[in-house]
């Protein structure tokens, strides 16, 4: 523990400047990360494509007068 000796000498006003700087870029990196994660997937936009695709192709149908 020998890290935490040298941090201890530190000015109180220093300390928490290493504390926010540490959190920060705990923070985004949380950030990034999930970001690049959950943008790496598209398969909502493929399901709602889908979607819209049968809508399209069903709706023709439902316009059409009935037959007599």
């Amino acid at each position: 523990m020998s890290g935490l000796s040298g941090y201890r000498s530190l000015a109180p006003k220093t300390k928490n400047l290493v504390v926010a700087g540490g959190l920060t870029g705990f923070v985004f990196g949380v950030y990034f990360y999930t970001m690049r994660a959950v943008g790496g997937s598209d398969e909502l936009q493929v399901a709602i494509d889908k979607f819209e695709e049968q809508k399209r192709k069903n709706e023709p149908e439902a316009t059409l007068p009935p037959k007599a």
